[in-house]
């Protein structure tokens, strides 16, 4: 009971915060040094007063400002996003995030997937097995993997794939399933429209989709599987030395109980935070990957906004970034109290 009450009161506080950044992002677009009208206006070649005031009253720019706010806010909050002006002009940006939301979800999932399911088992093994050649092996891996930056992956890797046949000795676009479009381009993720079962009942387009994404994903990945490989090795080796280790083995506990069930499920504590932080980061990092393998993800949305002015379509984007990053931290909690029983038992 103490455990819910905890993961209510967590979803409570989101409430707030969700509030205070929704409204950091309308004082910064709409109270800021760049005029919304004028900058969705300026590629126009005859930039005119009429012109420039028609589009303050279209954007409601021409009321009170505690009235645009109050209205803007409560738009966002009953899920009304508006349209956008530039990108897609006129199209409502509800429409978009639900077109563009599962890509990005998709690439998110299999990228944390790959980071925690390489990175944490690599990480556990070298700090079981510290100071030895397999730990020094796993610990420079992880290192030299963490620090090769993203888009010199994602273009080494992308080139590899292209030519595959003729590099790796076997040809990508055709190997388990074909992929009539190439490397690049969305994962086709159409399939599931309004049946989420297809995912299981339709395999062979779902390991199309999962083939597509998988470079991208691997790509996205790598930062976080590095960091996960090191974090997870010193939590295990912090855990080792623990007291309750000690007494364990004082009192003839195996080795291998000791390490699967003291050792492990402790060490995952401080992973927690990590992983579900860089989930939200994957995320938002996407912007550059989905740009080279030709995704269009809530990311390459949300650059286009932000490089040709669409200040409005980058306000509502920002309020879905906000949403995720408060369902990430919500999750976090909740795994917080299934791997640590003492998380929820003090909360008042």
């Amino acid at each position: 009971m103490k455990r819910l009450k905890y993961v209510l009161k967590r979803v409570l506080m989101a409430f707030p915060v969700l509030w205070l950044g929704t409204s950091m992002t309308w004082y910064v677009i709409y109270q800021g040094p760049v005029d919304p009208a004028t900058n969705l206006l300026s590629s126009q070649e005859r930039l005119t007063e009429a012109k420039v005031e028609a589009a303050r009253e279209q954007l409601g720019l021409n009321r009170p400002p505690l009235e645009h706010y109050v209205d803007w806010t409560s738009s966002l909050f009953v899920l009304d996003l508006g349209q956008t002006w530039l990108i897609y002009p006129g199209s409502n940006v509800g429409a978009l995030v639900v077109d563009f939301l599962p890509r990005t979800v998709w690439l998110g999932f299999w990228s944390v997937l790959i980071a925690v399911f390489v990175g944490i088992p690599l990480g556990f093994y070298a700090g079981v097995r510290s100071n030895t050649v397999a730990d020094y092996i796993a610990s420079i891996s992880g290192i030299v993997w963490r620090a090769m930056p993203n888009f010199w992956l994602a273009v080494i890797l992308l080139s590899l794939l292209v030519g595959s046949e003729s590099l790796l000795g076997f040809d990508w676009d055709t190997l388990l399933v074909d992929l009539p479009s190439g490397v690049t381009g969305n994962p086709g993720l159409s399939y599931m429209a309004g049946d989420p079962l297809a995912l299981f009942t339709q395999p062979g387009e779902t390991l199309a989709a999962i083939k597509k994404i998988l470079p991208a994903a691997l790509v996205l990945g790598s930062a976080s599987m590095g960091n996960e490989m090191r974090i997870g090795r010193t939590a295990v080796l912090e855990t080792k030395n623990e007291q309750y280790v000690d007494f364990a083995r004082a009192k003839g506990v195996s080795n291998r109980a000791i390490v699967w069930k003291h050792v492990f499920r402790n060490a995952l504590i401080p992973l927690v935070p990590i992983v579900t932080t860089e989930a939200f980061l994957l995320i938002g990092g996407s912007v550059l990957v989905e740009s080279v393998f030709g995704i269009n993800g809530m990311g390459k949305l949300f650059f286009d906004a932000a490089i040709q002015g669409d200040l409005p379509l980058v306000g509502s984007l920002m309020f879905v970034f906000i949403v995720l990053l408060l369902v990430i931290n919500i999750v976090q909690d909740i795994l917080y109290t299934l791997i640590d029983p003492r998380v929820g038992y003090d909360a008042n």
